[in-house]
Protein backbone atom coordinates (compact mmCIF):
# COMPACT_ATOMS: atom_id res chain seq x y z
CA UNK A 1 0.00 0.00 0.00
CA UNK A 2 1.66 3.46 -0.89
CA UNK A 3 1.90 6.15 1.16
CA UNK A 4 -1.12 8.47 -0.40
CA UNK A 5 -1.74 12.23 -0.26
CA UNK A 6 -5.03 12.04 2.06
CA UNK A 7 -2.92 9.70 4.59
CA UNK A 8 -0.24 12.01 4.98
CA UNK A 9 -2.10 14.90 5.14
CA UNK A 10 -3.89 13.48 8.13
CA UNK A 11 -1.14 12.53 9.44
CA UNK A 12 0.36 16.05 9.02
CA UNK A 13 -2.92 17.65 10.51
CA UNK A 14 -3.21 15.42 13.19
CA UNK A 15 0.73 15.75 14.70
CA UNK A 16 -0.20 19.44 14.38
CA UNK A 17 -3.30 18.94 16.33
CA UNK A 18 -1.17 17.06 18.89
CA UNK A 19 0.88 19.58 19.14
CA UNK A 20 -1.35 22.41 19.72
CA UNK A 21 -3.41 20.61 22.50
CA UNK A 22 -0.14 19.97 23.85
CA UNK A 23 0.82 23.34 24.02
CA UNK A 24 4.46 22.95 21.92
CA UNK A 25 6.50 25.52 20.32
CA UNK A 26 5.64 25.74 16.17
CA UNK A 27 6.84 22.70 14.12
CA UNK A 28 7.66 21.67 10.87
CA UNK A 29 5.94 19.01 9.77
CA UNK A 30 7.13 16.76 6.79
CA UNK A 31 5.99 13.42 5.24
CA UNK A 32 8.08 11.54 3.33
CA UNK A 33 6.64 8.44 0.97
CA UNK A 34 9.00 4.75 1.06
CA UNK A 35 11.69 6.48 -2.30
CA UNK A 36 11.88 9.69 0.03
CA UNK A 37 9.66 12.10 -1.71
CA UNK A 38 7.74 14.49 -0.23
CA UNK A 39 4.15 13.64 -0.07
CA UNK A 40 3.12 16.49 2.22
CA UNK A 41 4.63 19.13 4.18
CA UNK A 42 4.22 22.96 6.32
CA UNK A 43 5.59 24.84 8.89
CA UNK A 44 3.29 26.29 11.45
CA UNK A 45 3.44 30.28 11.64
CA UNK A 46 6.32 31.35 14.03
CA UNK A 47 8.69 28.11 13.49
CA UNK A 48 12.41 29.41 13.76
CA UNK A 49 14.74 29.28 10.76
CA UNK A 50 15.60 25.84 9.15
CA UNK A 51 13.05 23.85 10.96
CA UNK A 52 11.89 22.10 7.32
CA UNK A 53 14.74 20.88 7.02
CA UNK A 54 16.00 19.58 10.09
CA UNK A 55 12.17 17.69 10.07
CA UNK A 56 13.32 16.98 6.58
CA UNK A 57 17.00 15.44 7.71
CA UNK A 58 14.88 12.89 10.70
CA UNK A 59 12.64 11.53 8.32
CA UNK A 60 15.17 10.90 5.45
CA UNK A 61 18.18 9.61 8.17
CA UNK A 62 14.61 7.35 9.43
CA UNK A 63 14.14 5.64 6.27
CA UNK A 64 18.14 5.57 4.78
CA UNK A 65 18.63 3.49 7.99
CA UNK A 66 15.35 1.75 8.21
CA UNK A 67 15.08 3.21 12.15
CA UNK A 68 13.65 5.73 13.85
CA UNK A 69 15.94 8.84 14.58
CA UNK A 70 16.04 8.32 18.09
CA UNK A 71 17.62 5.20 17.86
CA UNK A 72 19.83 7.07 15.24
CA UNK A 73 20.95 9.45 17.87
CA UNK A 74 21.72 6.56 20.19
CA UNK A 75 23.80 5.00 17.38
CA UNK A 76 25.13 8.54 16.35
CA UNK A 77 26.75 9.38 20.17
CA UNK A 78 28.23 5.33 19.74
CA UNK A 79 29.56 6.06 16.03
CA UNK A 80 30.50 9.08 16.07
CA UNK A 81 33.04 8.88 12.95
CA UNK A 82 30.80 6.80 10.90
CA UNK A 83 27.80 9.48 11.51
CA UNK A 84 30.26 12.31 10.61
CA UNK A 85 30.78 10.25 7.10
CA UNK A 86 27.36 10.05 6.57
CA UNK A 87 26.40 13.69 7.05
CA UNK A 88 29.20 14.12 4.40
CA UNK A 89 28.46 11.73 2.25
CA UNK A 90 24.69 11.23 2.19
CA UNK A 91 23.66 14.78 3.49
CA UNK A 92 20.81 15.90 5.40
CA UNK A 93 20.58 12.70 7.95
CA UNK A 94 19.63 14.36 11.21
CA UNK A 95 20.42 11.72 14.47
CA UNK A 96 17.75 13.29 16.90
CA UNK A 97 13.95 11.69 18.08
CA UNK A 98 11.78 13.32 15.99
CA UNK A 99 11.69 11.19 12.30
CA UNK A 100 9.41 8.74 12.80
CA UNK A 101 8.95 5.32 10.71
CA UNK A 102 5.25 4.83 8.78
CA UNK A 103 4.53 1.42 8.89
CA UNK A 104 1.53 -1.09 8.27
CA UNK A 105 -0.27 -3.18 10.48
CA UNK A 106 2.46 -6.10 9.44
CA UNK A 107 5.79 -4.00 9.93
CA UNK A 108 6.04 -2.71 5.91
CA UNK A 109 7.73 0.59 5.73
CA UNK A 110 5.56 3.57 4.04
CA UNK A 111 7.36 6.25 4.43
CA UNK A 112 8.44 8.58 7.61
CA UNK A 113 7.29 11.43 8.95
CA UNK A 114 9.81 14.36 10.61
CA UNK A 115 9.20 16.98 12.93
CA UNK A 116 11.27 19.73 14.36
CA UNK A 117 9.92 22.70 16.45
CA UNK A 118 10.37 21.57 20.04
CA UNK A 119 12.14 19.64 22.09
CA UNK A 120 13.08 16.19 20.08
CA UNK A 121 10.93 14.36 22.75
CA UNK A 122 8.22 16.26 21.84
CA UNK A 123 8.48 16.01 18.23
CA UNK A 124 8.34 12.63 17.96
CA UNK A 125 5.32 12.54 20.44
CA UNK A 126 3.22 14.57 17.88
CA UNK A 127 5.14 12.09 14.89
CA UNK A 128 3.11 9.26 16.81
CA UNK A 129 -0.02 10.70 17.01
CA UNK A 130 -0.74 11.41 13.68
CA UNK A 131 0.82 8.51 12.59
CA UNK A 132 -1.99 6.75 14.90
CA UNK A 133 -4.28 8.89 13.85
CA UNK A 134 -4.07 7.65 10.43
CA UNK A 135 -4.40 4.14 11.56
CA UNK A 136 -0.81 3.21 10.81
CA UNK A 137 2.19 2.07 13.47
CA UNK A 138 5.06 4.65 14.42
CA UNK A 139 8.62 3.50 14.63
CA UNK A 140 10.27 6.02 16.66
CA UNK A 141 13.45 3.69 17.39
Amino acid sequence: MPLTLAVADTILRQALAHARSASFKPLSVVVLDQRAAVVAAASEDGTSLRRFEVAQGKALGALAFNLGSRRLATMAAERPHFFAGVAHSVGAVVPGAGGVLIKDSEGTVLGAVGISGDTSDNDEAAALAGIAAAGLVGDGG
